[in-house]
């Protein structure tokens, strides 16, 4: 019982040490599409993480800037 919840700790210090650096989480990406967007295309890991990284650094005509 112990061991579940050090587990549970574990596993949420690193998701937020993952959203604090911007690392997205594909697996929240896909758990969120399949609950709230059903028969919806997910998108490949790759194209995630393409998606995710123009968003936040620019792409597709945008300005691209560090801050």
């Amino acid at each position: 019982m112990a061991d579940n919840k050090l587990n549970r700790i574990g596993k949420r210090f690193a998701q937020s040490l993952r959203l604090m650096i911007g690392v997205p989480e594909y697996s929240a990406y896909v758990e969120h599409m399949k609950n709230a967007h059903h028969g919806q295309a997910i998108m490949s890991r790759e194209a995630f993480f393409r998606e995710r990284m123009e968003a936040r650094y620019g792409g597709k005509g945008r300005m691209n800037r560090c801050c």
